[in-house]
């Protein structure tokens, strides 16, 4: 078996009783959505750089980890357009009021204030430019770590049929396992590309791989979920064909 990002954090006792279990995969539906999550500017900045430096001017970002994953999610997102399955993107809500789901400690906070910080502060929910929607694909602001709490990302892809979610961004140990929790309680099929997620921290991004494979996703390679997203797209292809086909009265 291929070894996973998160095997060097294991003990002995941790792998012993893995062995003991199945495992069973979630498997993927007939129907999914690609879901982006969080990947604004907040976490990026404005050009890599290690994670020490990056957070003197964005206290949130992720570093290099951040920049590292930028080509598996433009290819990711690419085979869902390809594949024409809906593509959601999740972001913050501005500052309008709202208690903040972090109220009572000041998390990654910054008490810079001067001009500068404050523009930074600004946009730090813009997302970057390397996967911004295009015409069609839905923005979900958010004011809670999960994409779905007090959000109509459900309605809408419970309108679409959607069956399977397949997640990308950040972070991994915080709003994406929020998203993919929530998104296993409404039963979903929740799929997570290994490669398009990221964290501040190494441990925290591995163990809660770990974690979400073992209970409420299929953590898988890149690769498998791209040949995935190409075999959707041959199918919806195969059914436009035969549309077209028995439109214009032919016959095989």
């Amino acid at each position: 078996m291929a070894e996973r990002v998160w095997d060097k954090f294991l003990s002995e006792q941790d792998k012993a009783h893995v062995a003991l279990g199945e495992n069973k995969q979630v498997g993927f539906g007939e129907r999914p959505a690609l879901l982006l999550i969080d990947l604004y500017r907040w976490v990026f900045g404005d050009k890599p750089q290690p994670i020490m430096e990056a957070t003197k001017e964005w206290p949130s970002s992720c570093g290099l980890a951040a920049w590292d994953a930028i080509p598996a999610l433009q290819t990711i997102l690419a085979a869902a357009r390809n594949a024409r399955i809906p593509v959601v993107h999740a972001t913050g809500r501005d500052d309008d009021g709202l208690a903040s789901w972090s109220v009572g400690r000041q998390i990654y906070g910054n008490s810079d204030r001067s001009p500068e910080a404050v523009e930074r502060r600004n946009r730090r929910f813009d997302i970057i430019d390397e996967v911004a929607p295009i015409d069609g694909e839905p923005v979900i602001r958010k004011s809670s770590p999960s994409a779905f709490w007090g959000t109509p990302l459900m309605g809408h892809l419970n309108a679409l049929g959607v069956d399977t979610i397949i997640a990308v961004g950040e972070s991994t140990s915080g709003c994406v396992r929020a998203s993919v929790l929530d998104g296993c309680t409404s039963r979903y099929r929740m799929i997570v590309v290994e490669e398009g997620v990221f964290d501040r921290h190494e441990a925290a991004h591995a163990i809660n791989l770990f974690d979400m494979h073992q209970k409420y996703a299929d953590v898988l390679p890149l690769a498998d979920v791209l040949e995935y997203l190409g075999e959707i797209g041959a199918k919806k292809q195969s059914t436009a064909s035969d549309h077209a086909c028995n439109n214009s009265g032919l016959v095989d």
